[in-house]
C-alpha cells in the first residue's frame, strides 16, 4: 500500500540501521534512513515521517540536538535507539521530548510493540480516532487501521499524502480546517507554493472520488477558508 506509516531512522553504524529497516519494512510500514544528524534533519523536513528511531550516538552531533530541533516546531513521536544505559542519559532524552527510549541490544518484538505503541497514543493524545475504528458517511469507508478507503465497497487508490489530507479531516468531520491547519500537519512547514499544493492533492481526491464540482458529498471546500468533511453517518 502507498499510504503506510513513515518511519525515518537515524543510525549510523550500517548493521544495525539495515536491520531496523528490514524488521520495520517486514511489518507493513514504510522506511526512511539516515546515516547521520543533518541528514537526518533533511531528511525529516523532507518527508514529514510519522515517526523517528533515532540513536543518539551520531558521528556529526549528539541525537538530542536533533530531538531539541524537531521540537522547535513539531510534535511527531521520538523513539530513542541507544547503547547508553545511563539514567541520567535517558531522562535528558526524555525531557528533551522523546517519546520512548530503548536500550540496545534489543529485541525484535519489544521494538515492534514500542513502535505501535507510540504511533498509538500519540493518536489519542491528539483526540483523533483510535486505531482499529472506521469512519463510514454515504458510501464511503475509512479503516485507520489499514489506512484504507472503500468506496460503494470499492478501495481507492491514494498516494500517502492524499490519505493523510482524507484522514485529517475525517477526524475532525463537521469542523472547517484552514489551510494552513492542513498544511502544518501534512507537510510541517508552510512556503509560497504550499496552498496550490494542497489545491493539486485535493483535486486529486476529489476525482477519485468521483465526486464532482459543487457537489460536497464528502469534501467541502470554504473558498478562501478551508476545507472540512461530511459529519460520520449516525
Amino acid at each position: 500500500m502507498s499510504n503506510k506509516y513513515k518511519i525515518l531512522v537515524v543510525e549510523d553504524e550500517t548493521n544495525i540501521r539495515n536491520f531496523i529497516k528490514t524488521i520495520l519494512e517486514t511489518n507493513g510500514y514504510q522506511v526512511l534512513c539516515a546515516n547521520n544528524g543533518s541528514s537526518g534533519k533533511t531528511m525529516f523536513l523532507s518527508h514529514c515521517p510519522n515517526l523517528v528511531v533515532l540513536d543518539l550516538g551520531l558521528p556529526d552531533m549528539d541525537g538530542v540536538e536533533l530531538i531539541k530541533a524537531v521540537r522547535e516546531e513539531f510534535s511527531t513521536p521520538i523513539i530513542i535507539l541507544s547503547a547508553r544505559t545511563n539514567e541520567s542519559d535517558k531522562v535528558k532524552a526524555l525531557d528533551c521530548g522523546a517519546n520512548d527510549y530503548v536500550t540496545k541490544p534489543f529485541g525484535t518484538n519489544e521494538f515492534l510493540a514500542r513502535v505501535r505503541a507510540t504511533l498509538r497514543s500519540i493518536r489519542q493524545e491528539e483526540g483523533e480516532r483510535q486505531i482499529g475504528k472506521t469512519f463510514s458517511v454515504n458510501d464511503m469507508m475509512i479503516d485507520y487501521e489499514r489506512r484504507s478507503i472503500l468506496l460503494a465497497g470499492e478501495e481507492i487508490k491514494l498516494t500517502q499524502t492524499e490519505y493523510n489530507i482524507v484522514e485529517l479531516l475525517s477526524i475532525h468531520a463537521g469542523r472547517v480546517l484552514t489551510y494552513s491547519e492542513i498544511i502544518k500537519k501534512i507537510w510541517g512547514y508552510a512556503d509560497s507554493g504550499s496552498i496550490k499544493k494542497l489545491q493539486v492533492n485535493m483535486a486529486n481526491i476529489r476525482k477519485k472520488f468521483h465526486e464532482k464540482p459543487g457537489e460536497n458529498k464528502y469534501i467541502k471546500n470554504e473558498l478562501g477558508v478551508g476545507y472540512s468533511f461530511k459529519d460520520e453517518d449516525r
